[in-house]
Formats: structure tokens, C-alpha cells, sequence
């Protein structure tokens, strides 16, 4: 009962959020008309164009859509909120080419070599002109999950030093009791698990991957862990020399190389009794890099709030701008360019439609508007990242943050997914204005699949700033039971980062206007009621809140780095 009852609460018929405020002014009504299908399907035709060949970081593509969204911004009348007066928050990625050829696996029996794009993606972990493995020994430790407040310990105190881990990917979730169920959290995700590795000393990790575990086919892997892969400069710290995903097949063959069968292993991962096993064969690579820093920016725009001391405080609406770029190679005629007409220019589009609705009001709401197009969300969220570290004002003066990342482009739905539906008491008024809809809010429908860390919104939930983040719904007006889900089973399957996510003329916006104008009604409330949005009592976001409103009690001076964000 004690897991059920913040949603309970959040799904309650008076949201608290709207209870002292009205849900929606008229103002605010007549202003969401400005979001029309011309209106966000316009932009998706220029971001998605092939003349951006798939805004990949650091590309003059990329430098177009920065100069496209500025300018829409500056139409639109918002003051700049980056750097030295101007709509751009620069920053420098780390891209690295290069991978293996072959993993070399050698057990007292024989030796394998496993086949890069076949049987294994493998990139560089360290930002240096070599990455290596020497002989590392494999040693498999579940899914690699240090978890106390679950009880939970892949490592039991085993060194793992210069080893290469084999991790399962996602949680456990066959028992409801352990984590939180089919339900993934953090630790179920790769970045976690690569970012755990490096800590624990080890060399190498290899995630396993399965469509199941995934969430989506090896082909994905292949093409957004190939090419030039991205960081933010590296700061001190552990490193992994080399980061991997292993087919099932191929990892079938390495653990039968080790006497061992995967289903046994697999078991015995599910337990908190598990003990890391050290397989008894090791992995050798060496392979080149080249390495060179590529800038790219956030192109972030404010409207200034109306309230003397509201107007202080902030709601961020987020959106990524950037996509894959190009195929390197291809055969004759191949479509080679990766434009990212709904991941993410659907999500540009909607975020200047917001804006422009905000604009259509007569007079600016309370609390301050930021609009924020991040970079490099493709390559881990990094230009959220970055402005989370850098932000124009403290996070605890972020009231909350509403991320678009895609958009329904089915037709209308009577129902709208919340991810992370329950986390905070923004489901009360997103609740509220689906009913004025006519739709009902539904909690994520793949929740197995860890949405919510895997866009924009985390790098601000980590900060303590409570943040929505939605799915379209499935429930298509007119069309059969499961035939939504199909659909986006059909979309990831063929379409998710592909060549083949481009503009379409059978794209029916009719779905994408009712989302978008909840989102901008969403934060029209925000910016109006003089109470913040709160975390709901122990969600794993509720320390960094109430740390991030506590700082702002006492005076700071703010560093370099932050006060030129100003």
C-alpha cells in the first residue's frame, strides 16, 4: 500500500497543485489555439531536412538547426539566456573514433575471435589515442548493480580490477518485491551500468544485449554505438578502457567456452545471494583512436516572468535538437542520412510551438519561462547534462521542467502517458487537464524499458527539479484495440534511429496538437501558482529538492563557469 499511495494522491480529484489556483484561465485557452498541426509540422520540414544531414554534434548541420531555433526565438521576441548576450550556451564535446575489429576471447581450449557489428559493438572508454585489453579476465557479475537501499550487491567485495565484467542488462523484475518489479529503474540502464564498472576499477564491461532486456533490435545498437561517439571532457576519475553490447549468440558461446550455460547464470542473478563468477577465459583488444573536440551549443531563450518575485523562478521546458548525422558508408542509392524527423525535430517543433502560445498571452505569466533546445541527447544526454551543471539560475529556482522528446503523429488518442507517472504532484494537474480533454492519464505502458532515464528530464530530475515527461497514448480514437501498440512495436523495429525517421506526408497531427497544448497548459499552471511543484515524500529525486532549496538560504558567490551562463 505504501508504494500505491503517492500515486493515489497524485490521481486524486483535486490536484494539490490546483487547488488555491484555477486550472486553466481563458486567456490561457485562447492562447493554446496557436497550436496547430502547419504550425508544428513547418519545423519538422526544415530540422528533419536532408540539408542538416541529421544534425549529428559538432556538424555543420548541427550548427544550422542551432541558427534555425535561434532565430525562430529571437521572431518570437524572447530575450537570449545563453552566454555574452546571445542565445547560445557553447560547449565542447570529446569525440572519439574508433573500435575493435575483433574481441580476441581465449580459454584453455581454444581461442575466438568475435566479429565487431556481428557479434559485439565496442567503443573507447578513454579519451586517449589507444584503448586496450590485455588478456582481462571475463568475470560475470549479474547485473552489476550496487543498490543498498534494495539490499542489493553484485560485487560482494569481489576485486574486479583490470577485469572485464559480462553484465545482464536491466534489473531484476521477475519478483515484485525485488526493485520495482517489470518496472526499470536507473540501475537497469547501460549508462549506469558502464558508470559502475569504472568505479569498481574494472577494464572493460560487455552488456548483453536482447531485444527483451533492450527495449529495442541489435540494429539500433549498431547504429548509435558506430561511428564518432561523444562525451563531455573527461574529469578525473576511474575509466573504462573499453565499452561493449554482445549479442545473445555470441555471449552463448564466450560462456561456453567457460563450461558455463547462460539460463544458469541468468537464475542465479536474480538473487541477493549471487556471487560474482569468474569465467576462467579473457578478452584481448587493442585498437586506435582518433580523438578531437567538436563544439556545439544549447540555444537557450527566456521570457521574462511578470511577478516581482516569481519572476525569479523558472519553468524549463527541454527539448534535444541534435540527431545521428550520416551513415559513414553505405551501398549505391542508400539513404545514408539520419534525420530525426520525430527524434527529436517533432519535439523543436512542439517546444516553439509552446513558445509561441506563451507569447500569445496578453501579459507573461508569474514565474519566468526557459526554453531550452540541449545538444548531444543522442550521445548520453549530454548537453542536458552540461546545462544542468551551468544553469542560467539555481535549481531550486526551477520550478519544474516539462521534456519533449517526439510526438504522437497517429491521430487523437483518448488517453496520454505520463513516464514516471506517480514521482510528483505534477500528476494531480496533468490529470486534471487531460479531463478537460476528454482523456484519462495512463502510467507508462512500457515501463520496462526505463523512458524516464532516458531522455533529457533525468539530468534535471538528479538536480532535484521535478520534471514530466510523457509517451503518447495508445488508445487511438477510431482505430482497434492494440493497434497503438503495434505501432510504436512497428516504429522501433524499423524506424528508431534509422534513415527512415523522416517527415511523412500521412503524419497525422491531430494526436500531437492535444499533447502539445497540455504541455504548454502544464506549464502555464506552473508559472501562475504561487507554490512549487514537490517530488512526492521518498522518491529518489526528494533529497536533491529539498538540498537545492536549502542552498538558495544562504548567500553564495556563483563560479565562473556558472555566472557566464548568465
Amino acid at each position: 500500500m505504501k508504494r500505491l499511495l503517492p500515486l493515489l494522491l497524485a490521481l486524486s480529484p483535486v490536484p494539490a497543485l490546483a487547488q488555491r489556483v484555477p486550472l486553466v484561465t481563458s486567456a490561457e485557452k485562447a492562447a493554446s489555439a496557436h497550436i496547430e498541426p502547419d504550425v508544428l509540422r513547418a519545423h519538422v520540414r526544415f530540422l528533419a531536412h536532408d540539408l542538416l544531414e541529421g544534425r549529428g554534434p559538432g556538424t555543420r548541420g548541427d550548427a544550422l538547426g542551432q541558427a534555425y531555433i535561434a532565430s525562430q526565438f529571437e521572431s518570437l521576441g524572447l530575450k537570449p539566456a545563453g552566454v555574452d548576450g546571445t542565445y547560445f550556451q557553447p560547449f565542447d564535446l570529446v569525440g572519439v573514433t574508433g573500435h575493435p575489429r575483433t574481441l580476441s576471447v581465449r580459454a584453455p581450449g581454444g581461442v575466438e575471435d568475435l566479429k565487431f557489428h556481428e557479434d559485439f559493438i565496442a567503443v573507447s572508454g578513454v579519451q586517449e589515442a589507444e584503448a586496450k585489453l590485455d588478456a582481462s579476465e571475463i568475470v560475470f557479475v549479474g547485473y552489476g548493480i550496487q543498490a543498498p537501499e534494495y539490499a542489493w550487491d553484485d560485487f560482494k567485495g569481489m576485486d574486479v580490477r583490470g577485469k572485464t565484467l559480462l553484465i545482464l542488462n536491466s534489473d531484476p523484475e521477475d519478483d515484485p518485491a525485488l526493485f520495482a518489479g517489470r518496472t526499470r529503474l536507473w540501475y537497469g540502464r547501460w549508462d549506469y551500468k558502464y558508470e559502475q564498472a569504472a568505479k569498481m576499477g574494472a577494464a572493460g564491461a560487455i552488456i548483453l544485449h536482447t531485444p527483451a532486456s533492450a527495449g529495442y533490435p541489435w540494429q539500433v545498437v549498431q547504429s548509435s554505438w558506430t561511428g564518432e561517439q561523444f562525451e563531455l571532457p573527461a574529469a578525473s576519475g576511474p575509466r573504462l578502457q573499453v565499452k561493449a553490447w554482445m549479442t545473445e549468440s555470441a555471449t552463448r558461446r564466450v560462456l561456453q567456452m567457460a563450461g558455463r550455460d547462460l539460463e544458469s547464470l541468468r537464475a542465479a542473478a536474480q538473487s541477493r545471494d549471487f556471487q560474482p563468477v569468474p569465467l576462467g577465459v579473457t578478452v584481448s583488444t587493442r585498437f586506435a583512436n582518433e580523438v578531437r573536440r567538436r563544439p556545439t551549443a544549447n540555444v537557450l531563450a527566456m521570457l521574462p516572468g511578470s511577478d516581482p518575485k516569481l519572476g525569479s523562478e523558472v519553468v524549463l521546458y527541454s527539448a534535444h535538437h541534435d540527431h545521428l548525422g550520416r551513415k559513414e558508408e553505405g551501398a549505391p542509392g542508400e539513404d545514408l542520412v539520419y534525420n530525426g524527423a520525430l527524434d527529436n525535430a517533432a519535439g523543436v517543433s512542439a517546444m516553439l510551438a509552446v513558445a509561441k502560445s506563451f507569447r500569445a498571452l496578453p501579459q507573461p505569466p508569474r514565474r519566468s519561462i526557459l526554453f531550452a533546445a540541449v545538444a548531444a541527447e543522442e550521445q548520453g544526454l549530454l548537453g542536458s547534462q552540461y546545462l544542468a551543471e551551468h544553469p542560467p539560475v539555481p535549481a531550486g529556482r526551477i520550478a519544474a521542467n516539462v521534456n519533449i522528446d517526439g510526438a504522437n503523429i497517429h491521430g487523437r488518442t483518448r488517453d496520454i502517458t505520463v513516464i514516471g507517472l506517480g514521482k510528483s504532484d505534477l500528476d494531480g494537474v496533468i490529470t486534471a487537464l487531460a479531463k478537460t480533454q476528454g482523456r484519462v492519464v495512463k502510467a507508462d505502458q512500457l515501463s520496462d524499458r526505463g523512458f524516464f532515464y532516458r531522455s533529457d528530464q533525468f539530468n534535471f530530475a538528479r538536480r532535484g527539479i521535478p520534471a514530466a515527461y510523457f509517451g503518447s497514448g495508445m488508445d487511438f480514437v477510431g482505430r482497434p484495440e492494440g493497434w497503438g501498440r503495434q505501432q510504436r512495436e512497428t516504429w522501433e523495429a524499423k524506424h528508431y534511429h534509422q534513415p527512415s525517421d523522416e517527415l511523412r506526408p500521412d503524419w497525422d497531427w491531430s494526436g500531437a496538437v492535444e499533447d502539445v497544448r497540455l504541455f504548454f497548459l502544464l506549464g502555464a499552471h506552473v508559472a501562475r501558482n504561487p507554490e512549487l511543484p514537490r517530488w512526492n515524500k521518498g522518491d529518489e529525486f526528494e533529497a536533491a529538492r529539498l538540498a537545492a532549496l536549502e542552498a538558495l538560504k544562504a548567500p553564495r558567490t556563483p563560479p565562473p563557469s556558472e555566472g557566464a551562463s548568465k
